[in-house]
């Protein structure tokens, strides 16, 4: 009961101490010193800062349940816990190391200087992630600590060192990577028959990890036990989601091939979107997916029309698709034109 009222997300304590505000105006500082480096090495810098703050938020947003950012000051939030000061700091951080690694790389190919983005990042973003949390900022949520194997460096589990922050930096950077093509208007060729085994392969492989990394959140249940591959990860599950991406995908091939890129990526939002929140829907309502307290705390007890579903939940899965998405989308293009 103690941790429920810890974690109750409308009701943290958002009194900041001196040593957060001086936190706070460090990394506003830090940020704006970086894009002002960056702009000297780097074209259009400021649209390219907005494209990795967007998938830093996306992220942010999706995840808000797995772990409370307190003592902030009001002013720091966007939404319940979720801080701009924080996303502005992360989203500096990531800029630079693939900035800086773009330059100095300029002709390794994608796929090799990714790994390297990942290995810098894991190690920055986890020293980062343990000042946060010695300075009272961060708190994990009572799932996430019931899922981990107990072992801490400086207050910071060793998952999210080694696996959440992969995950998570990963993803965003595939989201930039991928809208930095169309801000830049590469010269990309268009492959002439979508690779639908390899396809289906990335995007399996992305929901699995995403799926894995969020799994404190939400139980999955009374599916067959032979289904689960690790704790409550269901491959039936990961497999209808993967399944509802690649039906907006023959969607917008089929019928929407010759709008901009901007235009097919919303309309696969909307489409998994409308596919994926029914089925979401109906798996909560007979029991096959059970939100944590954590997330449920969260719920305005709002819910959409016709499906009945908490308006969160219709909101967090463009979130996630959209992450998704565009990560299958960078890889396939990275693939397709050998970058």
């Amino acid at each position: 009961m103690l941790n429920s009222l810890i974690f109750a997300h409308c009701s943290f304590d958002k009194t900041p101490t001196t040593a957060i505000i001086l936190f706070e105006i460090a990394t506003l500082i830090t940020t704006g010193i970086a894009v002002f480096f960056l702009a000297k090495i780097q074209t259009k810098i400021v649209p390219r800062f907005l494209i990795m703050a967007v998938a830093v938020l996306l992220f942010e947003l999706f995840t808000s349940p797995m772990w409370l950012n307190q003592k902030m000051g009001v002013w720091a939030y966007i939404y319940l816990d979720v801080s701009w000061i924080l996303t502005l700091g992360w989203t500096g951080l990531i800029l630079t190391v693939v900035t800086v690694s773009d330059r100095l790389l300029p002709h390794w190919k994608e796929w090799q200087r990714f790994p390297i983005y990942l290995v810098i990042l894991t190690i920055l973003v986890s020293g980062l992630e343990m000042v946060v949390v010695n300075l009272g900022v961060r708190v994990y949520a009572p799932e996430v600590l019931a899922s981990l194997t107990g072992m801490f460096l400086f207050g910071v589990p060793l998952l999210d060192v080694f696996y959440y922050t992969p995950v998570f930096t990963g993803l965003v950077i595939s989201f930039y990577k991928y809208w930095g093509f169309v801000l830049d208007d590469e010269p990309l060729i268009p492959s002439k028959k979508r690779k639908w085994l390899r396809s289906i392969g990335i995007a399996f492989l992305a929901v699995f990890l995403f799926e894995v990394m969020i799994q404190p959140m939400v139980d999955n249940n009374q599916l067959p036990q032979w289904s689960y591959v690790f704790f409550d990860i269901s491959v039936l599950l990961t497999g209808l989601w993967v399944a509802v991406i690649g039906i907006a995908a023959v969607v917008v091939d089929r019928f929407f091939l010759h709008l901009p890129i901007v235009m097919r990526f919303l309309i696969a939002l909307g489409v998994t979107g409308a596919i994926a929140l029914p089925i979401e829907a109906w798996l909560m309502d007979q029991g096959y997916r059970v939100y944590g307290e954590s997330a449920t705390h969260n719920f305005t007890g709002f819910v959409t029309p016709i499906f009945n579903a908490p308006v969160e939940v219709a909101f967090a899965i463009p979130c996630y698709m959209a992450l998704i998405i565009a990560c299958i989308r960078y890889w396939e293009t990275i693939l397709d034109n050998r970058l």
